[in-house]
């Protein structure tokens, strides 16, 4: 049994990053309570195309982060054992431009440690018949897929057992404090319109792209630019493997395999508030074009949805499209950064590293709290996802 401690902190964001600091805080024994404005992973992580990264896509132009995918889902895959449906992934050539990629992403994936096979043209098709027939390269590696929810379920839940307590529906109004000093903050119950404080030693600002805005809200910033990116679901399972092209991150180069489903994606721009989405249609004819590129089937496949999500992407874009930025993760304390304690903020990554990025910022809120406690969360076996709502109905 661990020790608990008297420690207070309060969570702003129950996706992906939420869940996880929530579970690695509540396993150090520290009081932990974790608010999101709307059901939980209602954000950026429960719109995303439900893909466990290996880490290939990044190994070429931002090794940091393929070592941290490759990292991170290998654990994940212990610690929460029938999550995911481990299929791997192809990247593909589907035309003479394509084929310049393929030594670098054989490279990239070595220098990252991503176990990388090449397959013949031949092997490929036999393994996915779907595909482009005239592709002239490709390369397995080690992606899988996710359900988005229920992987965060499986955290809150694990969180919840430990002493966490875990409030969706609940939106934060305002941050409390003086003297430069973050000490809570007032919520609003969404669905009883109930208004309340909630008091904390830290507050954790965990809100993805909507960081900026809670972040504003003490009177601090964070360095990090919403980019969304358009997705499709298109009905019809055109492919068992995680399908990707073989060429630098582009539009329309995934297709990623969701039960009966197969999303298709993505594109990507720039906005200042996440909660603008919209779903411009010429990048839905995008994903079609692009898509159809790796599996030609894809052109006349009939769409189930079209929807669009936001990545915190730390940095800014400036005129770029997003893509220029990196997909790591950094925790600022803003005490260091403007003179605001009691305050600290985890941003970028993406659903595949959240376990990574809690233990990064767990380590940094015990050390302002002045707590010696190790994270465990790297050889703790989640409980299952349908344990968050049999302990709610008890």
């Amino acid at each position: 049994m661990l020790r608990r401690h008297d420690a207070r902190v309060l969570i702003v964001g129950g996706g992906a990053t939420g869940a996880g600091l929530a579970h690695d805080l509540a396993l150090r024994g520290l009081r932990v309570t974790l608010v999101e404005r709307g059901e939980l992973t209602s954000g950026t992580t429960g719109r995303h195309h439900g893909l466990l990264h290996s880490g290939a896509r990044y190994a070429v132009g931002d090794r940091e982060a393929g070592i941290e995918c490759i990292r991170e889902s290998t654990i994940l895959k212990r610690i929460a054992p029938g999550s995911f449906e481990c299929n791997d992934g192809l990247f593909v050539a589907a035309c003479e431009e394509d084929l310049e990629y393929l030594d670098p992403l054989l490279e990239g994936c070595t220098g990252a440690g991503i176990p990388v096979e090449q397959l013949t043209p031949r092997d490929a098709l036999r393994l996915e018949p779907n595909l482009n027939p005239e592709l002239m390269a490709a390369v397995r590696v080690p992606d899988a897929t996710v359900d988005p929810m229920r992987l965060v379920l499986r955290f809150c839940a694990s969180a919840r057992h430990n002493g966490a307590d875990i409030r969706p529906y609940m939106e934060v109004t305002e941050l409390l404090g003086q003297g430069g000093l973050v000490s809570g903050a007032a919520v609003r119950d969404r669905v009883t319109g109930q208004t309340g404080k909630i008091h904390a030693d830290l507050v954790v600002n965990a809100s993805g792209p909507w960081s900026g805005q809670v972040a504003a809200m003490a009177g601090t910033s964070v360095p990090m630019t919403p980019s969304p990116g358009v997705l499709l679901a298109l009905k019809g399972r055109f492919c068992n493997m995680v399908i990707n092209r073989m060429h630098k991150s582009g539009d329309g180069d995934i297709v990623v395999p969701q039960r009966g489903l197969s999303i298709v994606g993505t594109s990507s721009w720039v906005i200042e508030d996440p909660d603008d989405l919209t779903v411009p249609e010429d990048h839905v004819e995008r994903m079609y074009t692009e898509g159809s590129k790796l599996i030609p089937a894809l052109r006349h496949a009939a769409r189930r949805a079209a929807w669009s999500a936001a990545r915190p992407l730390v940095g800014s874009a400036g005129a770029g499209s997003g893509r220029e930025l990196s997909r790591t993760f950094q925790t600022f304390d803003h005490r260091d950064r403007d003179g605001v304690d009691g305050f600290v903020t985890i941003t970028g990554g993406k659903s595949t590293t959240l376990r990574g990025m809690a233990e990064l910022c767990a380590d940094v809120v015990c050390r302002k709290l002045g707590i010696d406690e190790p994270c465990r969360t790297a050889d703790t076996v989640l409980l299952p996802h349908t344990a968050f709502y049999s302990a709610a109905a008890a």
